[in-house]
């Protein structure tokens, strides 16, 4: 056995001897999840139990690189406001010697119940990963299941890149989908039951690339979940080594999902085709939970694996979470928006009204700042181009700009003069062409874009210089009319 204390001893010593270097960071956000030091990836562990919101998020403490992994654990009421609750896992057994991986918490008998990935390296870095299971009776202090692991190995004919479990209910038994890659290179979500959460059974596969009607959907599957919706059953999952296609697939990962039919006999899934979740540069290995509103709430990673390279990596953080979202389907199509909980946040409010705007870029008093949410409903006439330039200079030489070509239904994030570090372009086609409904979310060093009350999400990073906070409507080849225009500082 690893000593425990002495691991969770040096995550908060690393604590305390630069929080006041993290915390003075400029880009370090008001009203998103942060690291308190070190690098932040997935949300794991997100369930609601005991009248709280629990989510851990996976964590490097000792350095902004991936390393030897903890789960750090934070509580809330409302979704906005986080208590932090402390170390939640630390990699102290021998399962778990190189990092406890991602997973998921349930509710059972009045317990928390936590599923993660154990994950082990020899010397030589070949993988070992094995499934384990924890307890909590309180909310706050977690025991680990005294014979882990409850899953030993991965199934004949994978690799032991085999993963990220995610646990539900379904009837009397419990189901849970991991992430697993075949000897063959191919990406799969395989099923496995339990009547008792300790002896697991596989069932099949879920789905994969190139077999339940998708084409080469890359080498490994990570992070999946399942859950029903309007009588559908939704699988979110994330893809390595998917090739882009125009501008589908532009970002190192994908994270999306399939809407269908799951067969809980044989762990098929009957499904249509792959959709990304979040158009933007940064979301990644997203997880939900069912809340005691009955809403499913997701929180994505806004981050990205093997990109790494931020100028918040000076004052030892890196990366953060997105704003929770309340998922909806329409029809085989995900929706997202904030939840209502956020309107608490909003203050000092701005409201711009019928704004014609014919080959011209305009400012407008009070609309202004770096932490914000901005509501901004247009009207296209007939602009060839419209759209929003945000996080501007004074001097106009930078600036995010968010660009709607109506002919082509096109929309374009594009962070080419966003500021240090990071560039480039993502698109989307949107279904109309006339009106654009925009929910902008600003953070310090973070976009949240959401169109059309969520019909699509732009989540990106942006790191403009401190004195970048102007922002600018603009039209290009014809009339725009810019309707409500509100603005709230947060």
């Amino acid at each position: 056995m690893i000593n425990n204390k002495e691991l969770i001893k040096s995550a908060l010593e690393e604590i305390a001897k630069k929080s006041d270097l993290v915390e003075s960071d400029y880009y370090r956000p008001r009203f998103h999840i942060a690291p308190r030091v070190g690098l932040i990836n997935d949300p794991n562990g997100f369930v609601y139990y005991k009248g709280y919101y629990h989510l851990f998020y996976q964590w490097h403490p000792l350095d902004t690189k991936h390393g030897l992994k903890y789960w750090y654990h934070l509580r809330s009421k409302d979704l906005i406001c986080w208590e932090e609750v402390g170390v939640g896992l630390a990699p102290e057994q021998w399962y778990e010697s190189h990092g406890c991986y991602s997973g998921s918490a349930i509710e059972h008998n009045g317990e928390m119940v936590i599923f993660y990935t154990g994950n082990v390296k020899d010397k030589e870095g070949n993988r070992e990963s094995y499934q384990c299971m924890a307890f909590s009776k309180n909310g706050t202090t977690i025991e680990k299941y005294a014979d882990n692991p409850v899953i030993e190995k991965q199934p004949d004919g994978y690799t032991a890149h085999f993963r990220d479990p995610k646990v539900w209910k379904q009837g009397e038994l419990w189901y849970m989908v991991l992430g697993a890659q075949t000897e063959s290179l191919e990406g799969r979500v395989l099923l496995y039951n339990s009547d008792n959460l300790k002896a697991w059974k596989l069932v099949g596969v879920v789905s994969g690339s190139n077999i339940n009607n998708n084409d080469d959907m890359g080498y490994m599957w990570e992070c999946p979940d399942l859950f029903s919706l309007e009588d559908k059953d939704v699988l979110i999952t994330c893809p390595q080594g998917m090739e882009p296609q125009g501008i589908l697939y532009n970002n190192r990962y994908q994270a999306g999902y399939f809407v269908g039919s799951l067969n809980y006999a044989t762990g098929a899934m009957n499904h249509g085709g792959f959709t990304e979740l979040d158009r933007g540069f940064e979301f990644y290995a997203p997880q939900t939970c069912k809340d005691n509103l009955d809403r499913r709430v997701i929180y994505g990673w806004m981050g990205m694996p093997e990109e790494e390279e931020q100028p918040t990596k000076e004052h030892n953080w890196l990366h953060m979470l997105t704003l929770p979202r309340v998922l909806e389907l329409k029809g085989d199509k995900l929706y997202q928006r904030v939840p209502e909980e956020l309107k608490k946040l909003r203050k000092n409010s701005v409201l711009a009204t019928n704004i014609k705007i014919k080959d011209d870029e305009k400012s407008l008093e009070g609309f202004y700042g770096d932490v914000y949410e901005l509501c901004v409903d247009i009207e296209v006439e007939d602009a060839e181009e419209v759209g929003l330039k945000l996080r501007c200079s004074e001097d106009g030489e930078e600036y995010t700009m968010l660009s709607f070509f109506p002919k082509q239904k096109l929309f374009t994030v594009d962070r080419n003069k966003s500021g240090k570090a990071l560039s480039g372009e993502r698109s989307c086609k949107l279904k109309d062409n006339r009106r654009l409904k925009l929910q902008i979310f600003s953070d310090r060093s973070s976009l949240e874009v959401f169109i059309n009350d969520g019909e699509e999400v732009f989540s990106l990073r942006v790191f403009p210089s401190l004195e970048s906070k102007s922002m600018k409507f603009f039209s290009n080849g014809g009339t725009v009319k810019f309707n409500n225009i509100k603005f709230w500082e947060y």
